[in-house]
């Protein structure tokens, strides 16, 4: 469906430090696995951060702006992946 990655991670966390420890642990589980960062945008405000390393892009939201940006309307014709899936 895109060039741009073969996986789209989009998430929320109910606080600025819920967004922030997502951020951090999406970063400490995919480097174990043995993905690279390629680029890191958003700050620390807790806001919307994403995260690209390569083959998966990381979405990370407050709940707010999840809503408002709903990414999911502009992927609706993308697969939907569950986390079980992924897991099998």
């Amino acid at each position: 469906m895109s060039v741009l990655a073969d996986y789209f991670l989009i998430v929320n966390g109910n606080s600025d430090s819920q967004v922030n420890a997502l951020v951090d642990n999406v970063e400490e589980e995919l480097h174990k696995a043995g993905y690279s960062l390629v680029q890191r945008e958003g700050n620390a405000s807790g806001r919307w951060v994403l995260l690209d390393f390569g083959d998966i892009i990381v979405h990370v939201f407050d709940r707010e702006n999840r809503q408002f940006y709903n990414l999911e309307r502009i992927w609706k014709d993308g697969h939907h992946v569950s986390v079980e899936d992924l897991e099998a």
